[in-house]
This record gives structure tokens, C-alpha cells and sequence, in this order.
């Protein structure tokens, strides 16, 4: 099964609180992305961003240029219905990250829970070129992914765990590592799962 028809099935067969990586407010990637300092005009693409309640809280929060892509057209359809109206304020984008073409640039680019189901290292490459496409002198790239005592796979996938070194190195000598902790996830049905968060600046 191709990865676009994974993550269909996945959005297609299970509601959004269901899926292992859900949230209810997504308190550390408001608290990464406010730390950026960009301001609310600013452009944010959130990669991956499904059926995440991020674009929620970030319209809440007062952000206004906010795009999410999705490999998932089910997953992007569901975050819409749930936002009806507000939903035309988000750009909406249907694409694999690893063969994704900037349409403009962006000051973040937030992604919790991609990057680790990269576990081709062209791939990852191809990541990270879209990334650098996306993000001029001074952007902020933002990650999240299992930490080295996370689990081994995730949604029947296996999974590349990383520490703030580890991904540091994987990032590149393009960005600066500007902070990195340790977080713990309580699925919904009580597992828990240890990540690594990481906000780098691309450098100039």
C-alpha cells in the first residue's frame, strides 16, 4: 500500500479523536510557534496538519495566513467541516511533503508527527529541500517527532526516532537549533509516547 492510500484509509475509517497522535489543544506548538515572534500577518504552513485542532487555535489565536497540507484529502475535508465557515480562512492544500513545491514562502513551517515516517533517507532529503524552498533567511522550521524512547512505529508504520542532536544533524548546517525539549503524549486510549521537540532558524 502506497503511503497516500494509508493515510486515507486511515482518515476515512477513524474519527479524528480516535487516531493515536490526537489532541485536544495543542499547547506545545502554540507555545513553539509564539516563540518565533512572528506576528500574526505572518504566513504558517502546517505540515501534516490533518485533522489537527492546531489551525483551530491558531485562527483563535489571532493567525491569518495559515495554510495546512495533507497527504489526506478525508483528513483535510474533516478539519473544514469542523471549521465551517472559518474554514475559508486557511489555504488548503492536498500534497506528499517529500514532492511539494512551495507556493509561497513561509515564516514556520510546523510539523508534529511527519518527519518521522520519513524512513528513506531520499525522502527525508526531499523533505528538507521543500523545507529550505519554503523558508527564507530567519524562518523557523519546527518539529516534532518520537523521541530515541519513543515507539518503534506508529498507525501499523514504522517510524525514525530522533534526539535534538540526532536531528540537528538530520536538519542540516542550514538551520540553527534554537531550543529543543522533551515532551510526553497520552494517546486516547492511555498509551503513552515520548517525543523530541526541535525549532530551528534557517540561517542566512
Amino acid at each position: 500500500m502506497d503511503r497516500k492510500t494509508h493515510w486515507e484509509q486511515v482518515y476515512s475509517t477513524r474519527k479524528p479523536h480516535e487516531v493515536g497522535w490526537y489532541q485536544a489543544y495543542p499547547e506545545i506548538p502554540l507555545h513553539l510557534i509564539a516563540s518565533t515572534g512572528i506576528t500574526k500577518n505572518e504566513a504558517i504552513i502546517d505540515v501534516g496538519g490533518g485533522a489537527s485542532n492546531l489551525v483551530d487555535a491558531l485562527l483563535e489565536n489571532g493567525y491569518r495566513d495559515v495554510t495546512v497540507l495533507d497527504l489526506s484529502a478525508a483528513a483535510l475535508e474533516a478539519t473544514q467541516a469542523r471549521l465551517g465557515a472559518t474554514a475559508s480562512q486557511v489555504k488548503w492544500l492536498v500534497a506528499d511533503v517529500t514532492c511539494f513545491t512551495p507556493p509561497q514562502p513561509y515564516q514556520v513551517w510546523h510539523d508534529r508527527a511527519v518527519f518521522h515516517f520519513l524512513t528513506d533517507a531520499s525522502d527525508r532529503q526531499r523533505y528538507l529541500e521543500a523545507a529550505r524552498a519554503a523558508l527564507p533567511p530567519g524562518g523557523h522550521l519546527i518539529m516534532a517527532t518520537f523521541a530515541l524512547d519513543g515507539p518503534p512505529q506508529c498507525s501499523g508504520l514504522d517510524v525514525v526516532r530522533y534526539s535534538p542532536e540526532s536531528l540537528r544533524q538530520e536538519v542540516g548546517d542550514g538551520f540553527a537549533l534554537a531550543e529543543s525539549f522533551g515532551g510526553l503524549h497520552i494517546t486516547p486510549s492511555q498509551g503513552k509516547q515520548s517525543y523530541t521537540f526541535c525549532r530551528f532558524i534557517r540561517k542566512k
